[in-house]
């Protein structure tokens, strides 16, 4: 082998030659996408929804540059390049499109705006674009109205914006018909911002006018608030008719309104009183408004009585009369009535009653219903009283017979005397009985006791009458039932064979030749009770026999016999075990020498019962 001194360069060559390039290449190719972070890429949106003081922009995020987009949003300013520490809006996070409301724009101004993106690496802005707000028409309002003659009027305005171009043209405008315009009537009260003074001249006297201030610049015009004002009017002139239609409490009259002088007529009518010249303090109509002829109906007034009585009409200036009229009333007539219609009808009752529409001019005193078997009835039949005055009235006509035609006839009773109503008549009817039911009573976990009243027979005889139950609500004859006689008057009966801890729906019922009905429906729940069992021995056998008839709802856990030398044994005394449940059980029972007592028991979870005991001499 040969050697040389220059071996571990040339060495240290071949190393940086193949080794360094392929780590290098090692690297870029096991080198991840994302660790390159770089700032966001984003562009600007199209200005939209352009006014004069908002419009609203955006942007589109294509990319986060490597790192998530935290801020995005939109800023201008109205100088180039604006950045977010200038007027901004926020927009969220992450990449996508966005939008936002740019605010606090001035009228006619020009800006500029971009784009921008918040990552890690920093902040990122779109290309530049700019946008002008609009011009819009000045912004003013109209000042309140003084020195108010019939021909004139001063106001004025306050420009407080030009919208973004010069006013060139200030002044107030006014019309009869409301938001008047610089085509209607006009000042002409120089230019520029600020306050101004008006004075309208060439006005009619009453009139009621609609104006504003206005103010023009390049874009056009603008409006102050409108304001309204009537011009100094007089009363108006008017005459009064004489009354007609005159009856013991109503009259009609009316009047003629010949100029509103200057004013709209804004209220009409007539006034009346029993002292002359009356006014719209006394007692009055109102016929609405407007010139020409009107007619007005006076109403409740006192029969026998002289009246005075005057047009009258109201402007903005006040109100005025026309000539006083004098006319009396009628005296009094007995009231006006009509009966109602019958309905309601039983085997004993109906409802029906009246309709009071006119006092005759005296207070009624009372009023109802009369009726009898014959034709025409009067108050001194049978009648009711059910209270007076005017208006409908409800009369309930009771103790009538089965099947009977009776004649009806409403009543009214003034100073006058007592007027009735047309006749109506109608025959009473059979109806089912009417029945009540009793609350439950000795409830235990198998029966119960119930019962009702059957108050009313209906005119037919109660041919069956008891109680029905069920464990769903309302109960009839279809289901289960015990019946109890027959015939009106109070009855009860015992449910027995129920179901322990179960509710049951109870109804008494009575049935009569019409069909059935029920009482009112009562509820009870069983209850649990102790075991019921009995004892016996057979004598011969020595055997002692139990007997659970009922484990009282619960299941019986332990059973069997007790014993002792002294009367009525428990299961603290000796005992014997026999089992559980219900039914006969025996046992043997031991030789014993003189007199013992003996019973069975059986306990359930409520407790333990005992059967009868017995005894025995051996």
């Amino acid at each position: 082998m040969l050697t040389s001194k220059n071996t571990p360069m040339k060495i240290r060559f071949v190393f940086y030659s193949i080794f360094l390039p392929g780590i290098f290449c090692f690297l870029l190719t096991n080198c991840k996408k994302g660790d390159l972070k770089t700032l966001p890429t984003i562009t600007v949106a199209t200005v939209a929804n352009l006014t004069a003081d908002g419009a609203t922009a955006g942007g589109t995020i294509s990319s986060d540059g490597g790192e998530a987009i935290t801020v995005r949003g939109i800023c201008w300013n109205t100088s180039q390049n604006p950045t977010s520490l200038d007027p901004h809006v926020d927009c969220g996070s992450g990449t996508g499109t966005f939008s936002g409301n740019i605010t606090g724009l001035s009228p006619g101004k020009t800006y500029y705006l971009r784009a921008y993106a918040k990552n890690s690496v920093g902040t990122a802005y779109s290309v530049q674009s700019n946008f002008t707000a609009l011009i819009i028409a000045p912004i003013l309002s109209t000042t309140e109205v003084s020195s108010l003659t019939a021909f004139g009027a001063v106001m004025g305005g306050s420009i407080t914006g030009d919208g973004g171009s010069a006013v060139t043209a200030r002044g107030i405008c006014w019309a009869t018909t409301p938001n008047p315009t610089v085509a209607n009537s006009k000042t002409a009260d120089g230019s520029g911002l600020g306050n101004f003074v008006s004075i309208a001249t060439g006005l009619l006297p009453g009139t009621t006018y609609y104006v504003r201030g206005y103010a023009t610049n390049a874009t056009g015009t603008g409006y102050g608030n409108q304001l309204t004002f009537n011009t100094v009017a007089s009363v108006p002139a008017l005459t009064s008719v004489e009354a007609t239609g005159i009856t013991h409490i109503a009259a009609t009259s009316g009047g003629n309104i010949t100029s509103e002088n200057g004013s709209p007529i804004i209220s009409r009518g007539v006034c009346w009183a029993t002292v002359q010249n009356p006014t719209i303090l006394d007692s009055k109509t109102n016929n609405g408004s407007g010139t020409g002829t009107f007619s007005s109906s006076l109403i409740d007034l006192t029969p026998g009585t002289t009246y005075y009585l005057r047009a009258y009409a109201t402007n903005s200036a006040g109100t005025a009369y026309g000539n006083q009229v004098t006319f009396r009333t009628n005296n009094p007539v007995i009231p006006t009535i009509t009966t109602i219609n019958l309905t309601s009808i039983t085997n004993n009752s109906v409802v029906t009653g009246g309709n009071v529409t006119a006092n005759g001019g005296s207070p009624i005193t009372a009023y109802g219903v009369c009726w009898a078997t014959t034709p025409t009835p009067t108050i001194a039949n049978t009648k009711t009283t059910d209270g007076y005055g005017m208006g409908n009235f409800t009369s309930n006509l009771t103790g009538l017979g089965c099947l009977m035609t009776y004649y009806v006839r409403a009543y009214a009773t003034n100073a006058v005397g007592t007027a009735y109503g047309n006749q109506l008549s109608f025959t009473t009817i059979l109806v089912l009985p009417s029945v009540s039911s009793f609350s439950p009573s000795n409830v235990s976990y198998n029966s119960a006791t119930c019962g009702g009243s059957v108050i009313s027979d209906g005119c037919s005889t109660v041919s069956v009458r008891g109680i029905c139950w069920a464990t769903t609500p309302n109960p009839t004859i279809s289901s289960s039932k015990i019946t109890n006689g027959s015939g009106t008057g109070n009855f009860t009966a015992s449910i027995t064979g129920l179901t322990v801890n179960t509710t049951y729906y109870v109804r008494a019922f009575a049935t009569n030749s019409v069909g059935t009905t029920y009482g009112t429906q009562v509820t009870f729940v069983t209850v649990y009770a102790l075991p019921t069992l009995t004892t016996e021995l057979t004598y011969g056998e020595n055997i002692l026999i139990g007997n659970i008839t009922s484990d009282g709802g619960l299941p019986v856990t332990v059973r069997g016999f007790c014993w002792s030398s002294s009367p009525n044994p428990t299961t603290q005394n000796s005992k014997s075990l026999n089992g559980s449940g219900s039914g006969y059980f025996t046992n043997s029972f031991p030789w014993v020498l003189g007199i013992f007592y003996v019973r069975s028991y059986a306990t359930n979870a409520l407790g333990t019962s005992y059967g009868n005991q017995i005894t025995n001499h051996l």
